[in-house]
């Protein structure tokens, strides 16, 4: 159920990884009536993201026609995340971030709505407490264009990287569910995905070359090559 509604021109500033969950809430927020100024990723110094690589991500930025911006973040956590927040507030007069989480995991709280808080930061959260399998529809009938990027092999199998979820994918992740209780949406680190088209993009965006590595239990696509595409 959505709680938050927007003031006008409230400005808002995308919490970003790539992936479906924050593609969807971008589109949303837009709907909404938030008026995005930039995209936003927190991490660590010498980033190792390998289901959301930066070059990916700096390029969606392009398609989206938003400035993107990293944060940097350090332990403490807690007090590195609300500075982060603060900086966009003091800095950049951002008064609201969006995410794109659905739901508590593992029990814990919303970890962006508690950084929030102490720094008077607002947060719009589109996604939250929506139905898993009503969200994948959603991408597909609003025209994102996702893949698998990244999955863990105890939940898929490592052919699902660089997989399209499209309505068979779907079938098969309920079906998954079913026998295994996977979380439809990844929620619990089952898969991850990168967004390569939707209806904020001005570009596609086309993985030219790529290849498929592994790392613990992880399978996960490496980039070689990427492009946007003409108008």
């Amino acid at each position: 159920m959505r709680i938050e509604q927007p003031t006008p021109m409230q400005s808002a500033a995308m919490l970003w990884t790539g992936g479906k969950d924050c593609s969807l809430a971008l589109y949303e927020a837009g709907r909404d009536g938030y008026d995005v100024r930039c995209l936003v990723t927190f991490a660590p110094s010498n980033p190792n993201f390998l289901a959301h690589p930066p070059a990916f991500i700096k390029m969606q930025a392009q398609a989206l026609a938003l400035p993107h911006y990293i944060l940097p973040i350090s332990e403490p956590f807690e007090k590195s995340y609300e500075a982060a927040l603060c900086k966009l507030r003091e800095e950049m007069g951002i008064n609201t971030v969006i995410t794109g989480d659905i739901a508590e995991v593992g029990g814990s709280p919303n970890w962006i709505r508690e950084r929030s808080r102490p720094v008077g930061m607002n947060v719009h959260t589109p996604l939250w407490g929506r139905d898993r399998l009503a969200l994948l529809q959603q991408q597909l009938a609003s025209g994102f264009k996702v893949i698998f990027s990244c999955v863990n092999t105890r939940w898929l199998a490592a052919g699902w990287v660089g997989r399209e979820l499209d309505a068979v994918a779907i079938a098969d992740l309920r079906g998954i569910r079913e026998r295994t209780g996977l979380d439809l949406c990844g929620e619990e680190g089952e898969y991850h995905t990168l967004v390569t088209d939707g209806p904020s993009f001005a570009h596609a965006i086309h993985i030219c070359s790529h290849s498929k590595r592994t790392r613990d239990l992880l399978a996960y696509m490496e980039i070689h090559e990427l492009e946007l595409a003409a108008q």
